[in-house]
């Protein structure tokens, strides 16, 4: 039987092994968040580095996706010797017993990983395009606002002085150089988000707990999980996304070999950070609209 968590690991370790995280570097050509083609909706967790690692490879421009039979329903056609890319349908199951109760067990605690697959074609794979899904130009519009917004509506408590860019779980802050310290200020909200992540793991959020796992693993793991969903952040801001952490690649790339589940949990987590960041900014708008209506 297939291995798909050793599959996908691979391409995971063979993209680090080149120096670049495939979470970094798809969005500085402007292509966006991998998204279907037909349903216009994002693709999420490890399917975003998955298919992001396809477009590098292959050089697509355009991030939009659609299976097989999306393609015959418009229409369309998928072009000769093209050949698909696996996405993965992923999620844990709480285990429980003939009662339907949670099983009070540490792998009830950690779930039943549910593992399934798909082929995707990217719509550079397809002819002809229906009219309805050419690309138009889009107006230009501001993604440092974007950003601004998302750190002031969470809430967190974020300070700026020194030389170190950190979040301080015990006193539940986030400390960043001050934005003078930075050479573009793309590169100053890419940090903060990063750390934005990490405070996301708080117990009074997500309580992102490191399991079994301790030490530089366990540090490991965090790190990822914040590269991951600051790029997520970044790519929804329209902000290029930069390695916060060069130096943890090493590190990576032995938790990746010694676990073949470790992308799939934290990419999985990295989502969870930045749905919450998000989440928090929509609401914070909403209370606003609110208030005003009032």
């Amino acid at each position: 039987m297939k291995d798909i968590y050793t599959d996908v690991t691979n391409t995971i370790i063979a993209a680090l092994e080149q120096g670049v995280p495939p979470w970094i570097r798809p969005w500085q050509d402007g292509a966006g968040i991998p998204a279907n083609l037909v349903t216009g909706k994002p693709y999420r967790g490890i399917n975003v580095i998955m298919l992001t690692i396809e477009m590098m490879k292959r050089g697509y421009t355009d991030s939009r996706w659609l299976t097989f039979n999306q393609a015959n329903e418009m229409g369309a056609r998928i072009r000769k010797k093209e050949r698909g890319t696996t996405i993965i349908f992923y999620r844990l199951r709480e285990e429980k017993n003939n009662t339907g109760d949670v099983v009070d067990t540490e792998t009830a605690k950690r779930g039943i990983p549910m593992l399934k697959s798909y082929t995707v074609f990217n719509v550079s794979q397809i002819e002809p395009v229906p009219e309805r899904f050419v690309l138009r130009p889009v107006l230009a519009w501001q993604p440092i606002e974007c950003a601004e917004q998302l750190l002031r509506q969470s809430g967190a408590s974020i300070n700026h002085g020194g030389n170190r860019a950190f979040y301080q779980p015990a006193e539940d802050t986030i400390q960043l150089p001050p934005v003078t310290s930075f050479s573009q200020p793309c590169d100053y909200y890419a940090t903060a988000l990063h750390e934005l992540c990490h405070w996301t793991g708080h117990p009074s959020r997500l309580d992102r707990v490191q399991g079994r796992l301790h030490g530089q693993e366990a540090y490991a793991r965090e790190e990822l999980v914040a590269e991951i969903g600051a790029a997520f952040l970044c790519a929804h801001c329209g902000l290029p996304a930069r390695l916060e952490h060069a130096s943890y690649i090493d590190s990576w790339l032995n938790a990746l070999r010694n676990d073949k589940r470790l992308i799939f949990v934290a990419s999985s987590a990295a989502q969870k950070a930045a749905d919450f960041v998000l989440e928090s900014a929509s609401l914070a708008n909403i209370a606003k609209v609110s208030q005003v209506a009032i």
